[in-house]
Formats: structure tokens, C-alpha cells, sequence
């Protein structure tokens, strides 16, 4: 593991495999941490020099409070400044909206991979609560870091509430409650979950839109999401959920920003 400072001095824990150009990963939300990504990062180390890093609030990044948007952008622009001063960039669904409007705010990304990227762009899911940020901080306010990844999975994610319930006595639970505060952060960068075409049409530069098939409505994103996008590279991972298997998204990378 290794570390780097962001803007407002909060250290963010990264691990450097490979060699080659630079790679950095952007992992989803759902309170997870870098590990989530590590296979990934193994499978394309023989083509690139990944930087698989922890959002801050997850995994051994620090966190500086207030949080602000800005700060998910000033973080990601000093993993790259590590990573040399330019990058490609993988953002895996809410960080694939991270890497959207991390170009859009200028940062030297000059390549752009999104798998799944949560915008909801039609009735083919029900609509994410119109309140859904302010549940969250209210849990928060109350201690009930289980509640607001239980909010998370069902009010965001989509899932049934009795598939959620047997969950919480999972491995994976206490460290998804310990991290739950950044659900507010990913809430606050995602907004009202809607596509603005028109924005997306300043992101220029090569972009691969990648989906699974699996889940109509993400499929419908990635579509509109390809369509607004002026240099966009559209595929499909046939079969593959929305925790894609590494050994199946990894070529698809690797064709990508080798190309």
C-alpha cells in the first residue's frame, strides 16, 4: 500500500501494480473499498501500471470533514498527479459518473472506461425516493449505519428488502456499516440519478460504455449515456452482473485503452 495527499491534506491509500501507462481505477459505492477491485487491477497489471485507490471515508483513506464534491475530484486528480500527470480511468458505476464529470471539471484523463453507470433515464426501474439523501443523513444522525446501507441496497440499488435482510449477517456487513457515512458522498455526487445529454456532450475524449445486459433499465443508461457521449465506444458484456467478473471486463479494458 502506498499513500498520497489530497487538496485538503486527507490521505488516500492506493495500491500500484503492473507496468506500463497509467491505469486508475475508480471503485462504486455501496461502502466498499479498493479490494473490491484487486482482481481486476491483477488481470490488467501486464499492460498497464494500475492505481487501484480508496475513495476517501473507505478502506484506509482518511476523511476530512465537511464533505464536498469538489474534494471526489481533487482526490482523483492527486492519484493521477502520483500516477505521473495524466491517466486512463475506469470508473465502475457510481465511479463511472465520477469519471464522467472528472473530465467535465478538466482533470488529464485521456481515456474514459464507465461499467454501468447509475443514471436512470426511463420507468423501466422505479424512480430512486426524491428524499433519498436527506434518509440517509437522518440515519446517519441516528447511528443506524446498518438502516442506511439497508436504504442503500433497496431504495438505490433496487434490490427486494427480504434479500436484504439476510445479508446484514454476512462478512462483508460490518465493514459496508463502518464505511456507511460515504453513501451520503456517493448520494451527493450521483444527485437526482437523471442524465443531462447535454452535459455529457463535453466529455470529448474516447469513452467505452460497458453493461452486461442483465438489468434493462442499466442497459437503457449505458444506450442514452453512448448516444450523448461525441466519442463513445459502446459494449456489451453479455451476461454479466453488476458485479461484473473481472476475468470478463479485463479484455474488454485492455482492448480498449490499448487501441
Amino acid at each position: 500500500m502506498s499513500t498520497v495527499r489530497s487538496q485538503d491534506g486527507t490521505t488516500l491509500a492506493y495500491d500500484r501494480t503492473g507496468e506500463g501507462p497509467a491505469l486508475v481505477i475508480i471503485g462504486g459505492g455501496g461502502a466498499t473499498d479498493r479490494s473490491v477491485n484487486a482482481p481486476l487491477a491483477g488481470l490488467l497489471a501486464d499492460s498497464f501500471t494500475v492505481y487501484n485507490y480508496d475513495r476517501r471515508g473507505s478502506g484506509e483513506s482518511g476523511d476530512t470533514e465537511p464533505f464536498t464534491v469538489e474534494r471526489v475530484y481533487q482526490d482523483l486528480d492527486a492519484v493521477i498527479r502520483e500516477a505521473g500527470g495524466q491517466a486512463y480511468v475506469f470508473g465502475s458505476s457510481g465511479g463511472g459518473i465520477i469519471g464522467l464529470e472528472a473530465v467535465l471539471n478538466g482533470l488529464p484523463i485521456t481515456k474514459l472506461a464507465v461499467w454501468e453507470a447509475p443514471y436512470i433515464v426511463d420507468d423501466s426501474r422505479p424512480p430512486v425516493p426524491a428524499d433519498y439523501l436527506d434518509r440517509l443523513v437522518a440515519l446517519r444522525e441516528q447511528g443506524r449505519r446498518g438502516d442506511m446501507v439497508e436504504l442503500f441496497l433497496t431504495a438505490a440499488v433496487g434490490l427486494p428488502a427480504e434479500f436484504v435482510t439476510p445479508m446484514r449477517g454476512m462478512p462483508m456487513w460490518p465493514g459496508m456499516e463502518k464505511a456507511a457515512h460515504t453513501l451520503i458522498y456517493d448520494a451527493m455526487v450521483v444527485g437526482d440519478f437523471s442524465l443531462s445529454a447535454e452535459r455529457m456532450a463535453g466529455v470529448a475524449i474516447p469513452t467505452l460504455v460497458l453493461d452486461g445486459g442483465t438489468m434493462p433499465w442499466a442497459t437503457n443508461s449505458a444506450e442514452a449515456l453512448a448516444a450523448a457521449l461525441p466519442a463513445a465506444r459502446r459494449e456489451t458484456l453479455a451476461g454479466q452482473p453488476h458485479n461484473v467478473d473481472a476475468a470478463a471486463l479485463a479484455p474488454a479494458l485492455r482492448a480498449f485503452f490499448a487501441s
